[in-house]
C-alpha cells in the first residue's frame, strides 16, 4: 500500500510566491531559464538551473554549477522571503489552465515504494539525466522539485480534498503564462494519510528522472551511514486519474538520410499518403507528417507484436516508419530524432522544418491514460517521450529538505 508522508516544507511567504514559482527544470533550456529569470532575483530557477548564475558558456554539469545550486538553495532557505513549517503537513495544489481545473495532493512519497514498484514507472530513464539530478539532490541536501504522480480516484480521498479546499489558501496567484496556482494546507493529516494507505498503486506521470535520482541519492546516503530518515522520502503532487490531461508528444527528424522527396515516395508506397491534411490527427493510429512545406496523413499498421506497449502509436511509429525508413532503432539515444511537447503546438513543428533545423515533423495523437495504466500494470516501459502532461507544476512553492 502507498505511503503519503507529511513534511516540513520550506516555502515562500505569500507575497513572494508568484516571483519565486517557476517552471520545472526539464521543460526549458539554459538559455530559456536565463531569459525567464532576468529581473527576478527570487526566481527558483536560480536553484534548479544554477548555470544561469555561472560564467557564460559554463557546462551545466560543471562542478561549479552544482556548488552554485547548493549555495542558491541555502540563500533561499535562510532569506527573508521564505519560512519553514513548524510541523509536517500535506498540501492541496490546484492548477487551472484554460478554464480546466486539476487538483492534487502535495506531500512526500517513499523511496521504498518506488523501489518495490508500488510506484509504477512507464518510461526508461537516461543515466546522464539521473546522474545530474542525483548530484543536485546530494549537493543541496534537498529535493527541490516535486514529481507528478497519479492514482485511481478514491471517494474518501476526494472528500478530504474537497474539505481542505474550503479553507483559506496559502497561495493563490496567476503565473505569467496564464495558469492559476492555488495551494492550501491540511490542518490535520491523520485521516488523509490513513485513507491514502489503502491505495495500492501509484503511477509516475511526469518526473521519472527525479524519482530515480531520489532513489539513488537515498542509497548513497544509506551506504555512507547518513542517519537522515527524510532522505527516504521525496515530494510529489498526486492527482486522481479523472483529473489528468495528456497532450501529444510530437517528433522531429533533423536529417532524412535518403532525402525528403525519396522519403515521401516511400511513405506513399507503403501507406498511401493523404495530402494537405490537418496538422493535428484525431484518431488512434493516425499521424500527420510535415515535409517539404505540406502536411500529409497516414495510417499506421497494427503492431506485429502483442504487448500493451507495442500497441501504442509511438511504438507503431518506430516499428513501421522510424526504424525501417529512417534507421532510427532507438529513439531514446539516436540524436537524429528530437521531441516537441504538445503544448508548443504544430506551428512549432512547421517552424523547425521551415527554418531548416529539421527536415521532417510528425504530429501524434496523445497517449491515453488507460494506455499508460495498461503498460505500467503489465510491468512494461513506454518508448521515450510518450506522454506530455499539462499543466506543469511550478517549482519553489514547497521544498523538501533533509
Amino acid at each position: 500500500m502507498a505511503i503519503l508522508h507529511p513534511f516540513r516544507a520550506v516555502r515562500p511567504v505569500p507575497e513572494s510566491a508568484r516571483e519565486v514559482a517557476c517552471v520545472p527544470y526539464d521543460v526549458i533550456s539554459a538559455e530559456e531559464a536565463f531569459r525567464l529569470s532576468e529581473g527576478l532575483p527570487l526566481s527558483f530557477l536560480h536553484v534548479i538551473r544554477p548555470e544561469i548564475d555561472c560564467a557564460p558558456g559554463t557546462d551545466e554539469h560543471d562542478d561549479t554549477v552544482y556548488a552554485k545550486g547548493a549555495e542558491n538553495l541555502r540563500a533561499f532557505v535562510e532569506g527573508p522571503h521564505t519560512v519553514q513549517e513548524d510541523r509536517p503537513s500535506v498540501y492541496l495544489y490546484r492548477l487551472v489552465m484554460d478554464g480546466r481545473e486539476q487538483t492534487g495532493l502535495f506531500g512526500c512519497v517513499a523511496v521504498d515504494d518506488y523501489d518495490r514498484d508500488v510506484i509504477l514507472k512507464h518510461e526508461k530513464t537516461r543515466v546522464e539525466k539521473e546522474d545530474d539530478r542525483t548530484r543536485h539532490i546530494l549537493e543541496q541536501r534537498a529535493h527541490a522539485e516535486p514529481v507528478m504522480l497519479t492514482f485511481r480516484d478514491d471517494p474518501t480521498v476526494s472528500r478530504l480534498m474537497r474539505a481542505c479546499s474550503e479553507s483559506a489558501p496559502l497561495y493563490d496567484f496567476t503565473a505569467a503564462d496564464g495558469i492559476r496556482h492555488t495551494v492550501w494546507k491540511f490542518a490535520d493529516t491523520t485521516d488523509l494519510v490513513e485513507a491514502f494507505s489503502r491505495i495500492d498503486r501509484l503511477y509516475v506521470a511526469d518526473g521519472h528522472h527525479r524519482c530515480k535520482a531520489a532513489s539513488r541519492a537515498a542509497a548513497v546516503l544509506a551506504d555512507a551511514g547518513d542517519p537522515s530518515s527524510e532522505a527516504r522520502y521525496f515530494p510529489a503532487v498526486l492527482f486522481p486519474m479523472g483529473m489528468m490531461r495528456i497532450m501529444a508528444y510530437n517528433r522531429i527528424v533533423r536529417r532524412v538520410p535518403q532525402g525528403t522527396g525519396a522519403l515521401r515516395r516511400e511513405l506513399e508506397s507503403r501507406f498511401g499518403l493523404e495530402v494537405d491534411v490537418s496538422a493535428t490527427p484525431t484518431r488512434k493510429g493516425s499521424v500527420s507528417v510535415y515535409l517539404e512545406g505540406r502536411w500529409y496523413g497516414l495510417e499506421l499498421p497494427p503492431s506485429t507484436r502483442s504487448t500493451p506497449a507495442d500497441s501504442l502509436d509511438v511504438s507503431r511509429l518506430t516499428e513501421h516508419v522510424l526504424e525501417p525508413l529512417l534507421g532510427i532503432v532507438d529513439p531514446r539515444t539516436d540524436r537524429t530524432i528530437d521531441f516537441v511537447g504538445g503544448i508548443r503546438g504544430t506551428a512549432e513543428l512547421e517552424r523547425l522544418v521551415d527554418s531548416g533545423k529539421a527536415e521532417l515533423a510528425i504530429s501524434m495523437v496523445p497517449t491515453g491514460i488507460d494506455e499508460l495504466l495498461a503498460v505500467s500494470d503489465a510491468g512494461q516501459l513506454m518508448p521515450p517521450k510518450s506522454t506530455w502532461f499539462e499543466p506543469k507544476l511550478r517549482s519553489g512553492l514547497l521544498v523538501h529538505l533533509f
